[in-house]
């Protein structure tokens, strides 16, 4: 193996004819990551609009028993590369067999969850062929007579929508963050095509893998699965007012979360934000505590089944999306609704 990394020397993809619409399905710690699975769904709606595949790039070691999953969600062609060699993952292997893939197999569009390894694998796939990348898009668009892919996300601020077309390079690449697609129906027992692809070199690494530690509770549910979500911002005026929060979630059944302000001000880690820089999430009750309603915050619990909203001003646009407003002071609001629910839970306790 030379080691040498040859990205300076790839050119984009421009020539011959290019098919079908990939995901790269991520695997992780044990599973393919929910964050692909839902992507299958929409490369499912845009391939059927161009009327071509739908393709899942699985790479890895020992990754070839989640191919049958994989076609149950919708994939009709697996791109496997089963190589001891990619036991563990590094970007710039992972980023230069699936670049090796695109270069032989030449699809359409490839999309990639965003994932914490996704946002790092994503662009360095992007670099590697010379090709444009859209982040966090939120819908798909297609130009049948062209075969255009246009790719649409809320640009800063989320006031408008930016369609993004790529002018040169295939594949069109974007990367999506977790639940904005609702996952595919899953049919038991659906088969596709496998491909087995063989890489004779890799590039080094570039770096030593150490260790890896959660730094999450392993208890602990990440909101982006949580059914109950009880949020603070700037309005619970300092970092003590999330044990209120913390009082109600544990009460609910639910997790506690914030809006970038509250992440800003450093009293609620960056993993728990909701919002167009944070995470989307779609709980069944999203309860909003100081927390105005700014659109990027919005975009994240548009997917939230029931919305109440807890803001000592009444103008605050949190209460125009909520289906439930309280206006008042949390500190004296929060501590009533612990009580109601205290009750609540001695009295079935005791009817039991």
């Amino acid at each position: 193996m030379s080691g040498k990394f040859p990205c300076s020397e790839w050119a984009p993809l421009m020539d011959g004819e290019f098919r079908g619409i990939w995901v790269y399905l991520e695997v992780y710690r044990g599973e393919i990551h929910e964050a692909s699975l839902q992507l299958l769904s929409k490369a499912r709606e845009i391939a059927d609009e161009l009327e071509t595949y739908v393709g899942g790039v699985l790479i890895g070691y020992q990754v070839e028993k989640y191919v049958d999953t994989a076609f149950e969600y919708g994939v009709d062609k697996i791109f496997l590369v089963d190589d001891e060699r990619l036991e563990t993952y590094y970007p710039n292997l992972y980023g230069y067999v699936v670049s090796e893939l695109c270069r032989e197999y030449k699809p359409e569009a490839l999309l990639v969850g965003g994932t914490m390894r996704g946002r790092e694998l994503a662009p360095n796939i992007a670099n590697n062929l010379k090709t444009g990348i859209t982040a966090d898009l939120t819908m798909v668009s297609v130009d049948k007579e062209t075969r255009d892919i246009i790719l649409i996300r809320p640009p800063f601020g989320a006031y408008m929508l930016a369609h993004i077309k790529t002018r040169w390079g295939k594949p069109v690449m974007g990367s999506v963050r977790p639940n904005v697609f609702p996952m595919p129906e899953r049919i038991p027992g659906r088969k596709g095509e496998v491909i087995k692809f063989e890489v004779k070199e890799l590039p080094e690494p570039g770096m030593e893998f150490i260790d890896a530690r959660d730094i999450v509770k392993a208890e602990e549910i990440p909101i982006e699965k949580a059914r109950v979500i009880v949020s603070g911002g700037k309005g619970l005026g300092s970092k003590e007012g999330f044990k209120l929060l913390e009082e109600l979630a544990e009460l609910l059944g639910g997790v506690i979360a914030g809006s970038r302000k509250a992440v800003d001000a450093g009293w609620i880690p960056h993993e728990k934000q909701v919002g167009q820089t944070g995470k989307t999430v779609k709980p069944d009750l999203y309860i909003a505590v100081g927390i105005s309603g700014a659109a990027q915050h919005l975009f994240g619990i548009r997917e939230a089944k029931i919305i109440v909203a807890i803001n000592i001003d009444r103008d605050a646009p949190i209460f125009e999306n909520a289906d439930y407003g309280i206006v008042g002071d949390y500190k004296e609001v929060i501590p009533i609704l612990i009580e109601e629910l205290k009750k609540m839970k001695v009295s079935a306790e005791a009817s039991e």
